[in-house]
C-alpha cells in the first residue's frame, strides 16, 4: 500500500507550528512518530492534505516538575525516555509498565511517542482494513456513514480506545494541555476523551497536544497496568485495565480504576472505585473481590470490534482489573514501608 499525495512541513518551533495548524485546520494532520497515522493513510483511513511534522519541536520533549510539584510530560517525549526516566517510578509505575507493552522495542525506541499513543485513534475490526475490504460492504459510521457493524442498530460509533498510555494515564488522574495560536486550556484527563467514536478527542482542529500533567507524587500510593494480547508485542490490547491506588492509616484512601478496550475513551470507573475506598489492603480476599466486581461491570460496556471473542474479553476484564488493583495496593503499601523508614 503506497501513501496518498500530500505535503509535508517541517515547523522549526511550536509557533510555527500552531500558525499552521490555524491555517490548514481540519485539512491537516500531525506526525508525531508516524507509527500509527502513516499505516491509517495508506489505508485510507485518513483523508489530509497536508501533515506537520513535530520532529523539530524539542520544547515538547522532556520530563520536568513544575513550581506545584506536579510532573510534566512534554506530548512529543520518545517512549523509551518515559521508560528509562527515574521520575516516572514508584507513584508512576502503571504508566512505564503500560510503556513497555506498546508495540516493540523498536518502535519505543525511534518512532513512538508520548502524545502520539495518548491520541492514538480508535480501532474497530470492521474499520481498521484496507480500502479494498472496505469497498465491499457500506461505510460504517466512523468512515461517514450510518452503520456500525460492531453492534447492530447503534445510534454512534462503537470503535474502542486500545491506547496503552491513554489508559495508565487514566488512571493516575493525570490534565491534559493544548494550545492553539488563541491560547492555552487544561483539560482532566475524562474530558479529553469525548466517548464518541467518531470523534474521539476533545481537540479543535487548530490545537495541539503539548503537556500531560500528572499529580505531585506520594509515597503511599501505587499503580499497574494490565494488558491481554495474543503476542508480547506489537500486538494492541483486546482489553487492559489500570489502576492508581493511595493507602492512608492501613486504609483504601482513593482508588481510580480504567479500563481500555471497552469503549470510545479508556472507561474509568468511578462508582466501583469508590467501593474499595476503607477496604484494608490485608483484607485481601474482600479487596480482590471488590475489584473483580468492577472489572464485571466494565464487561457490559464491551462491544464485539476487536479481534478476540467478546465473551473472552469481558471475562479477562474482571481478571485484569483484579489483578492491577492488587499491584497497585502492594506498591503502595512497599512506597509507605518506605516512607517510614526514610522518616
Amino acid at each position: 500500500m503506497r501513501l496518498p499525495a500530500f505535503e509535508y512541513l517541517e515547523p522549526r518551533d511550536r509557533q510555527e507550528a500552531l500558525d499552521y495548524l490555524a491555517r490548514y485546520s481540519e485539512n491537516a494532520s500531525i506526525l508525531a512518530g508516524g507509527s500509527d497515522l502513516l499505516v491509517r493513510m495508506k489505508q485510507r483511513l485518513v483523508r489530509t492534505s497536508y501533515v506537520i511534522s513535530l520532529k523539530h519541536l524539542k520544547d515538547l520533549d522532556g520530563i520536568r516538575p513544575d513550581e506545584d510539584g506536579r510532573l510534566c510530560l512534554g506530548s512529543n517525549t520518545p517512549l523509551v525516555s518515559i521508560i528509562r526516566s527515574p521520575l516516572l517510578q514508584g507513584a508512576y509505575r502503571g504508566l512505564t509498565d503500560a510503556i513497555r507493552r506498546i508495540g516493540a522495542p523498536p518502535i519505543q525506541h525511534y518512532r513512538g511517542t508520548i502524545g502520539g499513543n495518548l491520541c492514538l485513534e480508535t480501532r474497530c475490526l470492521y474499520y481498521n482494513q484496507s480500502a479494498f475490504w472496505r469497498s465491499g460492504r457500506p461505510r460504517c459510521q466512523k468512515d461517514g456513514g450510518e452503520i456500525c457493524y460492531a453492534e447492530e442498530n447503534s445510534d454512534r460509533c462503537r470503535s474502542a480506545n486500545v491506547s496503552d498510555g491513554a489508559c495508565a494515564l487514566m488512571a493516575l488522574d493525570a490534565e491534559i494541555v493544548l494550545e492553539s495560536r488563541e491560547g492555552e486550556r487544561s483539560l482532566p484527563i475524562e474530558e479529553f476523551f469525548t466517548g464518541k467514536g467518531e470523534s474521539p478527542f476533545a481537540r479543535s482542529p487548530d490545537e495541539l497536544v503539548t503537556t500531560i500533567r500528572l499529580p505531585a507524587p506520594e509515597t503511599a500510593f501505587g499503580s499497574s497496568f494490565r494488558k491481554l494480547t495474543y503476542r508480547s508485542a506489537i500486538d494492541f490490547a483486546l482489553v487492559s485495565a489500570s489502576a492508581g491506588v493511595k493507602v492512608e492509616a492501613g486504609r483504601i484512601a482513593r482508588a481510580r480504576i480504567a479500563v481500555g478496550g471497552a469503549g470510545a475513551a479508556p472507561l474509568l470507573l468511578r462508582e466501583a472505585s469508590e467501593k474499595l475506598l476503607g477496604k484494608s489492603p490485608e483484607d485481601g480476599d474482600a479487596v480482590a473481590e471488590t475489584a473483580a466486581q468492577a472489572g464485571r461491570h466494565a464487561a457490559a460496556f464491551m462491544v464485539d470490534n476487536l479481534g478476540a471473542t467478546l465473551e473472552y474479553r469481558q471475562k479477562m476484564a474482571a481478571v485484569l482489573v483484579r489483578k492491577a488493583v492488587q499491584e497497585a495496593l502492594a506498591r503502595a503499601e512497599n512506597g509507605n514501608a518506605r516512607g517510614r523508614r526514610e522518616r
